[in-house]
Formats: structure tokens, sequence, C-alpha cells
């Protein structure tokens, strides 16, 4: 049974363009996968802390000599290293703040890459054979040909974080413009439905 894994990071709830990205992408990946299972995990609800001395000096103790209140710390780490592994497919859909991933984007990512789990000791990634669709809306345009197109961090980010544990096969789903949303230009259905080919496409691989 094929599962996919839904990352969500955007505080806004109904308002959100990536939200609502994907929303469509899940009912289009629904379709493609009728015996499919959607695992979701919403990073504004999941009680992620940041790495802290406390995180890093259980992280660094063998398993076998770590405390329970170490145990502890690594708790949620594992619960969503789990989610990864079990995934076929990883959704991961997010705003741009400041031309790179919300904070709690990039606090999931230092919970998840993790060395012996996700990263080999080797320094290669572990989940290879999984694909991930990344869906972004920002409020500028950085596609190909754009002027500010050399300001599109979150992609490269993105792209180099999943190659390093091990995922190649990404499509990114780009929602430029989604401030006209927020300004009334453009009504949030009109915005997801320009962009429902390439939503369509990334969920029926």
């Amino acid at each position: 049974m094929t599962k996919l894994l839904v990352i969500e990071t955007s505080p806004r709830g109904k308002h959100s363009v990536s939200r609502n990205m994907t929303r469509r992408f899940v009912q289009d990946w629904r379709a493609a996968h009728p015996d499919g299972t959607v695992i979701e995990r919403d990073l504004m609800d999941a009680g992620l802390q940041f790495v802290n001395a406390a995180w890093l000096q259980a992280y660094f103790t063998p398993a076998e000599q770590q405390s329970p209140a170490m145990a502890d710390e690594l708790r949620l780490s594992d619960e969503l290293v789990a989610e990864l592994l079990a995934a076929d497919h990883i959704v991961i859909a997010t705003p741009v703040y400041n031309y790179n991933v919300p904070a709690v984007l990039k606090a999931w990512i230092d919970h998840v890459v993790r060395k012996g789990l996700t990263l080999g000791f080797d320094g290669r990634g572990l989940l290879t054979g999984k694909k991930a669709s990344v869906l972004i809306a920002s409020g500028g345009v950085y596609t190909e040909g754009s002027p500010i197109q050399h300001r599109d961090i979150a992609t490269q980010y993105l792209r180099l974080v999943l190659g390093v544990i091990g995922i190649s096969d990404v499509t990114f789903v780009a929602g430029g413009g989604a401030k006209a949303v927020d300004l009334g230009e453009e009504t949030m259905e009109r915005f997801v439905d320009k962009l429902g080919a390439d939503l369509g496409r990334a969920a029926s691989v």
C-alpha cells in the first residue's frame, strides 16, 4: 500500500495558499492512488522545539547509553523520522519567508536529518527510492526567466536537504505571486486552479 506523508508548515489555516495547494494535491493523489494511505503532519501543532544542548547531548550519545531523559529528548524526533521512513511519497507544503523556508520547517529538518537513520555514517542518504513533491507559495515569482530567480533560496535549500538524505526524485510546484490572493486581486480558488495541472502531474507519479 502506497503511503503519502504530508508536511504542512503554514500558520494561516484556510487563508494559506500553500495549504490550499496541498488540498488540491491530496485530492489528485487519492484519485491516482485509491488504495493509498495519507499521513498528515502539521508542524504548527507538532510541539517542535529548536535543537538545543540537551537534544544534542542525547543525539551524540549511543542509544544503549542514553538515560530516560535523553530518550525523551529524542522521542518526537524519532517519531518524525519513523514517518519519513514509512512513506513512499513525501509532500512538503510551505510558504516563503524572506526568501527561505519558515523556522518551523527548518526545525523539522533538523529533527529528521539523523546520522544512522536517514543519513549514513558515510554521508550517503538512506531514503533512496522515495519521491518528494514540494509545494511552495511565495509573494515573489522566482521561476526561470524572473529577474529575481537568484533569490530562490527555498527551492535550492530543500532540493539540497532532500538530496542529502537520499531523495533525488523531487518535483517542485511554484506558486509564485501568491500575494495577489492576500491583496484581493485574485481569489484563492482561481489562484490554485492555475496550478492545477502542475499539482495533478506531481500527484499522479
